[in-house]
């Protein structure tokens, strides 16, 4: 390693397992002292185990780096503040700041519970504004910091069965976006990761929900096949460079990462356009919207063929 962080100061929710951990150990390797915040949960968020943060310092320290185990949940605001207090309480000051935490409660729209919708953008969307927040205040102050969030296909493209992981995920793009912007002109860089990553979350949603994303050609539903592997610390060196003085004029994108694969997200701009000198009708959008700004473009949840619903063209016959 190069020690290319060294001196630097880090926090990384959720790094007890999988790519949280995998990128807290990078970000050691590579000399920084890393705040590992890992409440313990089950995957759905319940329960509490301090072992998860508590092994990985010590595989830090056992490696001959610096690292300190954090609890606190990252829903709640007095928890974000007091993990970046911790950073700054052992280290100094704090210098980067991963987003890594998060939970699944998987249901489809009409099943979902208001618990259900709460508790995961509790953690994910509004976990993301409780740990950038304080940090936010110091790296401003400083005129210097890093902030990785992650976000997800599941936000960027959709997933069935996630509405509320979904929204909390396009939260987090728009949210990274508007970071960037905020921070900038302090010389704070906020960016965020969309991975591809075989981990305990992905290792929990149901087979009968995989086989149901995968016939609507969802990206997340599995790795492409030109991935051999796609491991949580294939994601962390990207995560890690977006850490790094070098990357100083990388701010507000979104990087899909997975495997040996690295692409930069499109922006949200327009594609297609139509225009004419003064307000639409309702007749020329019912002509217009299918054969030209959608001519070409597939449903991703298409109906069935025998569903009879009105406005669908009756089917041609067969020559």
């Amino acid at each position: 390693m190069t020690d290319r962080l060294k001196g630097r100061n880090a926090v990384v929710t959720g790094a007890g397992r999988g790519i949280g951990r995998a990128v807290a150990i990078l970000l050691a390797q590579e000399g920084a002292n890393v705040v590992v915040n890992d409440p313990g949960v089950n995957v759905d968020g319940s329960g509490h185990d301090a072992g998860p943060a508590g092994q990985v310092v010590d595989e830090v320290r056992g490696a001959g780096g610096t690292a300190v185990a954090n609890y606190d949940s990252v829903a709640d605001l007095a928890g974000g503040e007091n993990m970046i207090k911790q950073c700054v309480d052992a280290f100094g000051r704090i210098d980067i700041l991963v987003n890594v935490a998060g939970i699944l409660r998987d249901r489809m729209i009409f099943n979902m519970s208001e618990e259900e919708w709460d508790a995961v953008i509790s953690v994910h969307l509004k976990g993301h504004y409780n740990t950038i927040k304080p940090a936010s205040v110091l790296m401003r102050q400083q005129r210097y910091g890093r902030i990785v969030n992650f976000s997800s296909i599941s936000g960027l493209r959709g997933n069935s069965g996630q509405a509320n992981y979904g929204a909390a995920k396009a939260g987090i793009a728009g949210l990274t976006r508007v970071v960037a912007r905020d921070l900038g002109r302090y010389g704070v860089t906020c960016n965020a990761i969309a991975p591809v990553a075989q981990t305990r979350m992905t290792a929990a949603v149901p087979d009968a929900a995989r086989q149901v994303r995968a016939q609507r050609g969802m990206a997340s539903a599995a790795p492409p096949a030109r991935l051999v592997e796609t491991t949580a610390e294939h994601v962390a060196p990207m995560t890690v460079y977006l850490c790094t003085d070098e990357a100083w004029n990388v701010n507000g994108k979104i990087f899909h990462v997975g495997g040996g694969n690295v692409s930069l997200a499109a922006e949200e701009m327009p594609v297609r356009q139509i225009t004419k000198g003064g307000k639409w009708d309702l007749e020329e959008l019912v002509s217009l919207v299918p054969s030209h700004l959608m001519a070409g473009l597939e449903n991703p949840a298409p109906p069935p063929r025998d569903l009879d619903l009105p406005g669908r063209p009756a089917p041609q016959p067969q020559a």
